[in-house]
């Protein structure tokens, strides 16, 4: 291995236990956040109580209520969300200087030149995981490897409230995943995985015995190489800030291949809540926006376009966010989608944009009300104020 040491840190049921820590009367019921029972729409996360009855994340709201009529139904507070999320990555920014957010409430933390600082990786983990839970009052889980991969891996092992350290050795890392199933890779969702198992590859051991010309012949080359390499406990990939890549992103894995539009549609709604807040964290305006999809063949789409006018508030993000989604998967369309991910780049350092501009001075006008609007609900959510509804009507009013 490389001699990097990554760490994943995964928050528990994230908006389900920000909601029974700020209600103690729910800890220990079944809370499920997202739409309501009665009416169309999807689960956007639930507590543990609630997964026992089957409930998960972008399930439809009525087949969850179905599933766990006793369930105690929470719109979302998508403000407050993100300013606990502000919180965590506050507290993971002390453990490493490169810490790279997947979504509001997962990153990868190169630990390799912190580690030191607390004798051994375990401890680093221990102490972060004791901070979150002291001053935000909620629990995570974390995993710590040699590549993304593997802490991602871990981290799910930990899961719910633990840690778990993967071996570091490659004969021991290829001797713990062979038992594991084909699920646990990045790249197999459920079609691939039934695919799989119709030629008898049930675990990582069986890929790694695999031929690799059939598995080219079944899978297609890139996903085979990709997938056997995974069942190795191959990752190359690095942990990645944002400050490298010039731009800012949030994405979401799905837990199955998600076939239901309204659910992605939901999805990319709430990583674009996340993205808003960072990029309005420090001075800077957003000319281009980009829309990522990605099948369980790891299959990957991204449809990127040009803001009118350089922008960093949530309404213009949401406007093309939805205007690349409709075009890329319009109503009635058929399509499976295993991760969908939204992000804003190509910055500058003020809404006038030096390229020459034929728009009219209505749209900077308009442009200055949606920041404003956009920054002051930035500032109350950091005090925790329950603004999901606000929100939305301020975005009806704006965009009437």
């Amino acid at each position: 291995m490389s001699g990097r040491i990554v760490l994943h840190v995964d928050m528990d049921a994230f908006f389900a236990a920000i909601e029974q820590r700020d209600h103690p009367e729910w800890r220990g019921k079944p809370v499920i956040v997202g739409a309501g029972p009665h009416v169309r729409g999807v689960v956007s996360t639930c507590s543990y109580e609630a997964r026992k009855f089957g409930v998960h994340s972008a399930m439809p709201s009525r087949t969850a209520y179905s599933l766990c009529p006793q369930g105690i139904f929470v719109p979302p507070r998508m403000d407050v969300y993100s300013a606990v999320s502000a919180q965590v990555f506050d507290i993971l920014g002390r453990y490493s200087p490169f810490v790279e957010g997947v979504s509001v409430d997962e990153a990868f933390l190169d630990i390799a030149g912190t580690v030191h600082l607390f004798g051994d990786s375990r401890t680093l983990g221990e102490h972060l995981r004791a901070e979150i839970r002291e001053k935000c009052g909620l629990t995570c889980s974390v995993g710590i490897a040699p590549n993304r991969l593997l802490a991602k891996i871990g981290s799910e092992e930990a899961k719910p409230d633990g840690l778990f350290v993967m071996p570091f050795a490659e004969a021991d890392i290829r001797a713990w995943l062979a038992p594991r199933p084909v699920r646990i890779l990045w790249g197999v969702g459920r079609k691939t995985n039934e695919m799989l198992a119709r030629y008898g590859y049930r675990t990582c051991g069986d890929l790694q015995a695999a031929d690799p010309r059939f598995l080219r012949k079944i899978l297609g080359d890139a996903a085979a190489e990709s997938i056997r390499q995974h069942a190795n406990g191959m990752d190359v990939s690095e942990v990645v800030c944002e400050e490298e890549e010039k731009s800012v992103s949030r994405e979401h894995t799905f837990p199955e291949d998600e076939t239901s539009r309204d659910a992605v549609r939901a999805m990319l709604l709430h990583l674009v809540e996340d993205v808003g807040r960072r990029v309005r964290s420090v001075p800077r305006w957003a000319r281009t926006a980009k829309l990522k999809l990605r099948d369980g063949a790891f299959n990957t789409i991204t449809r990127q376009a040009r803001f009118e006018l350089p922008a960093r508030d949530d309404m213009t993000f949401r406007h093309l966010m939805l205007r690349l989604f409709d075009r890329e998967w319009p109503e009635g369309h058929r399509r499976t989608v295993r991760l969908a991910g939204f992000g804003v780049g190509d910055f500058t350092l003020s809404r006038v944009d030096p390229e020459p501009s034929l728009f009219p001075s209505s749209a900077s006008e308009m442009m200055d009300k949606r920041e404003r609007l956009a920054e002051a609900l930035d500032r109350l959510a950091e005090h925790g104020a329950r603004l999901g509804c606000i929100r939305e009507s301020c975005d009806k009013h704006v965009f009437r």
